[in-house]
């Protein structure tokens, strides 16, 4: 006898695709196709009393707010990663907007200028993040984290002789 159910032989079920040990293939083949049916869309094993439920809540037809109509199990990912309506944050100034209108909001946003608080010039703000005398962590000012680059000044100390 197999000490470990890895060891045992087995059976794919015709019924939920599954592989069955062999000594428990006819018991498992005759309760499986008595009660185990296959989804005709997804493809999945479900208890055959489950599958009306399963057709209803997983396989009905439901329109997302961008008028998009999907199956239901699909709606989130698209709210999440596709729908033209889903909100996104500026990269500018974290303004939460529909991805519709987030380049043009984006492109009128980095054009507007700021005063660096390092070097005083007027900076596009779509540039802060990289103005070569500015780091800040969001590219806003006033949010400084690394100081200006520091002048280094050489100065040449002369010694005269006290010695007559």
């Amino acid at each position: 006898m197999a000490e470990f159910i890895d060891d045992l032989d087995t059976r794919l079920c015709d019924n939920c695709k599954k592989e069955i040990p062999v000594c428990n293939f006819t018991i498992h083949e005759i309760h499986c196709q008595r009660n185990i049916g296959m989804c005709p869309v997804c493809k999945e094993p479900f208890p055959k009393s489950d599958m009306e439920t399963h057709m209803a809540t997983e396989h009905c037809q439901v329109t997302c707010k961008c008028n998009k109509k999907l199956e239901k199990r699909q709606l989130k990912n698209h709210e999440e990663m596709e729908c033209p309506l889903r909100l996104a944050l500026c990269q500018h100034c974290d303004l939460e907007l529909s991805v519709l209108k987030l380049k043009d909001h984006e492109d009128y946003c980095g054009a507007r200028t700021e005063l660096c608080g390092i070097c005083g010039r007027n900076v596009l703000v779509k540039n802060l993040k990289t103005h070569p005398e500015w780091k800040n962590k969001k590219g806003r000012k006033g949010i400084k984290t690394d100081s200006p680059p520091k002048r280094v000044v050489k100065t040449v100390q002369t010694w005269t002789s006290c010695w007559p």
